[in-house]
């Protein structure tokens, strides 16, 4: 289920990047300021100038993970309330990557330990960011 982009402003946007019942994670720093320090995140951030939600996260992941992805590998996309700032937009994808792909991973400086955990082991993870959770649960369901 892919909702198409309006070209409304967004402020960001999330990816679960799955491949074998499993998604691509990493854990945040433990800098003060920053939201939810030394949870497991999914990779994305911010938009960057006039980018759309699938090229904004694209980019997220080529910068953090060394990954490159053509939007055509998208499939699932939806608005929701921002998580940081709040207040306004933010979108959550989701992708199919390859396990060859995994093992080109070059991780970039931001966060630390980039992994692929079991999606359930993901969703019940106490340590994990709640609103990224409950997102894929909704990507799971309406797939």
């Amino acid at each position: 289920m892919i909702t198409p982009w309006d070209g409304a402003d967004f402020a960001g946007a999330k990816l679960a990047a799955l491949v074998d019942g499993h998604i691509l994670t990493y854990r945040r720093d433990m800098k003060p300021g920053i939201p939810w320090p030394g949870l497991i995140d999914l990779p994305g951030g911010g938009r960057e100038g006039n980018e759309s939600p699938g090229a904004c996260v694209l980019r997220e992941l080529h910068e953090e993970f060394g990954l490159h992805l053509p939007e055509s590998r998208l499939w699932w996309a939806r608005p929701f309330p921002s998580l940081h700032p709040v207040g306004g937009i933010g979108w959550f994808l989701a992708a199919a990557i390859t396990r060859r792909e995994v093992e080109s991973i070059r991780f970039g400086n931001e966060g630390h330990s980039p992994q692929l955990l079991g999606v359930d082991d993901f969703l019940a993870a106490h340590d994990a960011i709640g609103p990224l959770q409950q997102r894929l649960r909704l990507v799971l369901e309406t797939s």
